[in-house]
């Protein structure tokens, strides 16, 4: 198995500067590192490395996305204002006021539209068998007007919209499994019959209001959008009740020409941003349940976009979990907290979580 693997170092140099948590520190709130910060990026590069996993990957080059390419999913105005406030020294906010950037970032979240986009066309071109895209800043809350959730642009959307106009490529699926709804690849696509978009998040975490079971779509696109939101609290088995009973069935019913995953890995133990307790070895079954799809229904053709994820010291387990999955070649490097948290009893599938997963499968009209 042939793997591509995209990272810049550059990417770590996209400056979210000091914040209390997500908000402008001040009065009472002493500063703090962003949630957002580089560390858990590097340390997963640097872990591919040390492992030895790196020599095993094809090494991607990147080019910056073209402003042209980025008005494929974004209006004129957002993409002139980040480049704007990019160029100021002080930086800016991507929208939502809880985004920061410091001076430099627009040319920096160019290259990471550009990873994804050297992601997906390695794999459509057969370059590579499948593909990783470790890019920063993240992108699946970007929506067309405006960034938000720590996001500039839209990676995945610019990627997808550029290899459908530049590869004739027709049906596009997206499986997101960040913690967070990922509403911006939703809105932009959410009229769109040609690319299904499905999310499985916590329930009600972020954005609020937003990654409902009844969002399915408008227009044309009415069909195209699921959404799985699963109690906090879910874990390795909840997971895969999800994979197993609404993303595979829906890729089957779909039928794609490639497959895209926006990879976060906020849903993991630890991590700050999020109630759910999947490990680094929950996820390689989730892996291999998206590779056993797309051998079978697009030639093998899957890519991950890297997205959230702010455990530093966790993170980098889980990235290797999955490109280990990717490659087929294991290290030996070893999760040394497997042996405590693979065997938690939430781990298990609880009914209330099957509950969740069944509800999502009827909307989507997956079961009777």
């Amino acid at each position: 198995m042939t793997t591509g693997f995209v990272w810049k170092d550059i990417y770590g140099w996209h400056d979210t500067g000091t914040s209390a948590g997500a908000f402008p520190p001040g009065g009472f709130a002493q500063p703090h590192q962003h949630f957002e910060s580089a560390e858990s990026k590097t340390r997963f590069a640097s872990l591919v490395d040390v492992s030895g996993l790196g020599d095993h990957l094809v090494r991607l080059a990147v080019t910056p996305a073209s402003e042209e390419d980025l008005l494929l999913v974004h209006n004129q105005a957002h993409v002139t204002n980040m480049r704007e406030l990019s160029a100021d020294p002080k930086g800016g906010d991507a929208g939502d006021g809880l985004s920061p950037f410091g001076h430099g970032s627009f040319e920096i979240a160019l290259m990471a539209a550009g990873g994804t986009i050297a992601a997906v066309n390695a794999v459509l071109t057969g370059e590579v068998a499948n593909a990783y895209a470790l890019v920063r800043p993240p992108g699946h809350h970007a929506r067309p007007e405006t960034g938000m959730g720590f996001c500039l642009f839209s990676n995945s959307g610019v990627a997808i919209r550029k290899a459908m106009r530049d590869h004739n490529v027709e049906r596009v699926a997206v499986v997101d499994w960040d913690v967070h709804h990922g509403n911006g690849t939703q809105e932009v696509f959410y009229s769109d019959p040609n690319v299904l978009t499905i999310s499985i998040h916590q329930d009600g975490l972020f954005p609020p209001d937003s990654g409902h079971i009844h969002e399915q779509g408008v227009d044309e696109g009415v069909g195209a959008n699921i959404n799985v939101p699963l109690p906090a609290g879910s874990g390795n088995g909840a997971y895969l009740e999800a994979m197993d009973r609404v993303v595979i069935p829906a890729l089957q019913r779909f039928k794609p020409d490639l497959i895209v995953v926006a990879s976060g890995f906020d849903a993991a133990m630890t991590d700050p941003l999020g109630r759910m307790i999947v490990t680094a070895n929950g996820y390689r079954p989730l892996t291999q349940r998206l590779m056993d799809a797309a051998d079978s229904l697009c030639q093998g053709r899957l890519v991950m976009s890297h997205e959230g994820g702010y455990s530093a010291t966790y993170v980098p387990f889980c990235g290797l979990a999955v490109l280990e999955t990717m490659s087929g070649v294991r290290t030996p490097v070893q999760d040394a907290l497997a042996p405590f948290w693979d065997v938690l009893p939430d781990q298990v599938l609880q009914p209330w979580q099957a509950d969740a997963v069944q509800r999502a499968a009827q909307a989507a009209g997956l079961v009777a």
